[in-house]
C-alpha cells in the first residue's frame, strides 16, 4: 500500500517541517507526518503575494482536517527584484526565497528535515522551483516514496482528506507570460478575475492568464461546454471593470506551462 511506504519514509525521522500548500500532494505528505510523528510533525504556508486567498483557506482546512499545527508566514515576493523580473528562473527565486524561510524556522524550532509536496510525476516538468528547493536540502518523500499524481489522489482519497480531487493549481504569478513584469495590480485582478470565471461558469480548473492587459481564460478541457454557455458579454464587462483590457476564452481548454512558450 502506497500509504505504508510513505509511513515508513517518515519512521526514522525525529521531526519535520512540511511545506504545505493549498493541494493534495502536500496535504497527504502532512497527514503521513502527523500520523507517523504527531506534535512533531509540524506544517508551514507561505501567505505570500501571489498566492491566491482561496489556497491560503485550503491550507488551514487541511491542517484543521489533519489536527497537525500549522504555522502561517507572511512575506512579499514583490519585493524581490528577481522575482519580479519575470524571467525562465521565477519559479527559482520564488523557491529559494521561500526555502530560506523555511530553513530559518525549522533552525528556531530544532527540527531536523524540511519536506515539499513534489510528486514522481513533477520531475517530468520544466520545474525550476524543484531544483531551487533541491540545492537548499529540502526532501521530498512522494518522490522517495514513489508516488505519482494517481497515487497520491487515490491515497487521500482512502485517508478521507477532501482536497483528494482538488485541481492541482499554481501561484498567480504564473499567469503572466514570462518578460512581462509581475506587479501588485496585476495579481489583483488575476485572482478576482479567476473569482469572477467560477463564479459565472462553475467551472473548477480556471486561469486568468493577463497578458499585455489582455484576459486570456483557460478552463480545463472537460470543463469547456459550461464557459461556452456563459454570457461572454456579462463576463467581459466584468473583467473590465477590474482592469482587463479585453477578453478571450481559449477553446483548447488549459494546459500546465502553457504560458510559458507565449512570446512576450
Amino acid at each position: 500500500m502506497k500509504l505504508d511506504s510513505l509511513n515508513h519514509w517518515f519512521s526514522d525521522k525525529k521531526s519535520v517541517l512540511v511545506a504545505l500548500s493549498g493541494g493534495v500532494d502536500s496535504a497527504l505528505v502532512a497527514y503521513s507526518a502527523y500520523q507517523t510523528l504527531g506534535d512533531s510533525a509540524l506544517a508551514v504556508t507561505a501567505d505570500y503575494k501571489t498566492l491566491a486567498q482561496e489556497e491560503l483557506e485550503s491550507a488551514k482546512k487541511i491542517c484543521q482536517e489533519i489536527g497537525i499545527n500549522h504555522l502561517i508566514i507572511s512575506y512579499d515576493e514583490l519585493q524581490n527584484p528577481d522575482f519580479v523580473k519575470n524571467d525562465q528562473n521565477r519559479c527559482f527565486h520564488c523557491r529559494s526565497e521561500l526555502a530560506d524561510h523555511l530553513t530559518s524556522i525549522a533552525k528556531q524550532k530544532n527540527i531536523d528535515i524540511i519536506v515539499d509536496g513534489t510528486n514522481l510525476d513533477d520531475l517530468g516538468d520544466y520545474r525550476p522551483g524543484i531544483v531551487a528547493l533541491q540545492n537548499n536540502g529540502i526532501r521530498s518523500p512522494l518522490v522517495e516514496s514513489s508516488l505519482t499524481k494517481t497515487d497520491v489522489r487515490n491515497t487521500a482519497k482512502l485517508v478521507g482528506l477532501s482536497v483528494y480531487d482538488r485541481p492541482s493549481n499554481s501561484c498567480l504569478a504564473s499567469r503572466i507570460p514570462w518578460g512581462q513584469r509581475v506587479t501588485a495590480e496585476r495579481l489583483a485582478r488575476i485572482e478576482m478575475g479567476e473569482i469572477f470565471v467560477k463564479q459565472m461558469a462553475g467551472a473548477r480548473q480556471v486561469r486568468v492568464r493577463d497578458i499585455h492587459g489582455m484576459a486570456k481564460i483557460e478552463v480545463g478541457s472537460d470543463e469547456l461546454g459550461l464557459i461556452r454557455k456563459v454570457n461572454l458579454e456579462e463576463l467581459s464587462s466584468k473583467l473590465k471593470s477590474i482592469g482587463f483590457e479585453s477578453v478571450t476564452i481559449d477553446e483548447t481548454g488549459y494546459k500546465p506551462g502553457k504560458i510559458n512558450v507565449i512570446a512576450d
